[in-house]
């Protein structure tokens, strides 16, 4: 992946799926790294956001470059000729999962991660559901055989988080590394260092 293009947006979409704070904290890294940002929020994920956060939508936009309309279907990330870095939807429903995998472009989340596919961009989705049921892993492999990749924010815990920041920065580090951007949130493994026996 190209890590040297600045003047290339990220895509952010953020669903209606539990855990809006891995979008939230996302915008505001890039925000600090000076990436231009383009931001899609579903009409559930302005509910979640209500429900798990004191932010209103009003904030969360404020921490975007460029806001749009989940309706707006002619907007410029949905055509490929428009250029980006690519794409990350953090969190992602199993619906937003399942029209990525079955690619209606029904909304403009759905048609830009299409979009990003189909010009071979980098297309990362935090799915945010458990347990799985087969129509879940069937979505999964449908959209992991298109080009995009799955990631569950799942927490690692051999950094010793001692908080929920912690933790939702190290998923947020590791996410930003699938496009060449080191954010200095990740903890890196050394690996395990052996005591000598004698």
């Amino acid at each position: 992946m190209p890590t040297d293009d600045a003047s290339k947006p990220l895509i952010v979409g953020i669903s209606g799926a539990s855990g809006a704070i891995y979008g939230i904290r996302l915008l505001e890294i890039l925000k600090e790294a000076g990436i231009e940002t383009h931001l899609i929020i579903t009409r559930a994920a302005q509910v979640t956001l209500a429900a798990e956060t004191d932010l209103k939508v009003s904030d969360v936009e404020k921490l975007a470059s460029v806001v749009l309309s989940n309706q707006d279907i002619g907007a410029a990330c949905s055509s490929g000729s428009f250029a980006t870095r690519g794409m990350v939807v953090a969190p992602c429903s199993v619906k937003t999962l399942s029209e990525i995998a079955v690619c209606p472009g029904g909304n403009l989340l759905s048609r830009a991660a299409d979009v990003t596919l189909k010009e071979r961009r980098r297309l990362v989705l935090l799915l945010r559901e458990t347990p799985l049921h087969l129509g879940h892993i069937r979505s999964m492999q449908a959209a992991t055989e298109a080009g995009a990749i799955i990631y569950p924010p799942v927490p690692a815990f051999y950094t010793r988080p001692s908080s929920l920041q912690d933790m939702v920065d190290h998923t947020i580090g590791r996410v930003l590394d699938l496009f060449g951007i080191d954010a200095k949130l990740a903890s890196r493994w050394a690996g395990v260092r052996s005591r000598n026996r004698t």
